[in-house]
């Protein structure tokens, strides 16, 4: 979080988002980041932010980069996911994961060790739910006996995506998930740092017996924009070269992630305000003269 965020700009800021072309707007599932240099700062909570932004729209996807399925008891996130889905018209897509930030988890109470173990469960429950409209489930860290998920959401719930490269978390979820998501870091924020992390999910999905194409491959990438004043972040193993330049050199930068197989990226911009998102609009168009 660069900056406190009011609620009028963030509706703002996704209007015009959907008004100048793009497809999707995500919100961050994170409680607090807290360090020496930048002190206490932090995000308004996710599932509110995406019911609200689901009302404020009519036609751009949404959704959570990524809900961590340690901040909610299992049964309780499908329950959030399914409203949220039939407020946006189906227009979803619940990305997940096991998280990672330990100051949250201490400061709001939630168990920080085991998270792979943890997210196993969860993702079995959350998963059924939204699937199947049920699950009987009694594990180790979570229960969910004779749950039904009523009223159901769209048939078959909203598309899952994950966001990780580790392998247990691949192995857990590939032979389940639609997309996969990487954060611009584990690239280097370059086209070319994706063959790598691609190769291990086509692994994963050939294990699980299935095709690669049948898993869509989606990145961040951090862009530059006028008044960017860099990123402040959590972790300083983070820190890449921005994407900035001409539309014209943006664009192509883009198409060069689809050539690496990549079928959506997520735009992390800096500065996050409507100027940045309205000098994006001719990148959106450079790309829709040449799809």
């Amino acid at each position: 979080m660069e900056r406190l965020v009011r609620w009028p700009e963030i509706v703002a800021m996704t209007r015009l988002g959907e008004q100048v072309g793009f497809d999707s707007v995500w919100v961050g599932d994170h409680l607090l980041y807290r360090d020496e240099v930048n002190g206490a700062r932090g995000p308004w909570e996710a599932w509110t932010t995406l019911a609200a932004i689901a009302a404020a729209t009519s036609r751009i996807a949404i959704g959570p980069l990524v809900a961590c399925t340690s901040f909610h008891n299992p049964t309780m996130l499908a329950k959030l996911a399914g409203t949220v889905d039939e407020i946006s018209g189906g227009r979803l897509i619940l990305g997940l994961g096991a998280g990672w930030n330990e100051t949250e988890y201490r400061a709001y109470g939630f168990p920080f060790d085991r998270r792979v173990a943890r997210f196993a469960e969860a993702f079995t429950i959350i998963r059924s739910l939204l699937r199947d409209g049920k699950v009987d489930f009694a594990g180790e860290f979570y229960s969910a006996r004779d749950c039904e998920l009523v009223p159901r959401p769209r048939p078959g719930g909203p598309p899952l995506m994950v966001g990780s490269i580790g392998e247990r978390m691949l192995a857990l979820t590939i032979p389940y998930v639609d997309s996969w998501n990487a954060w611009y870091s584990w690239t280097g924020n370059r086209p070319e740092g994706v063959g790598p992390l691609r190769a291990k999910v086509d692994a994963a999905c050939t294990t699980a017996g299935r095709k690669p194409g049948e898993v869509e491959r989606t990145v961040a990438v951090l862009v530059r924009l006028p008044g960017a004043t860099g990123r402040r972040e959590a972790d300083p193993a983070e820190h890449v070269t921005p994407l900035a330049g001409s539309p014209e050199d943006m664009a192509e930068a883009l198409r060069a992630y689809a050539r690496e197989g990549i079928g959506h990226v997520q735009l992390v911009i800096d500065p996050i305000n409507e100027a940045s998102i309205e000098a994006l609009a001719p990148v959106l168009q450079g790309l829709d003269s040449r799809s």
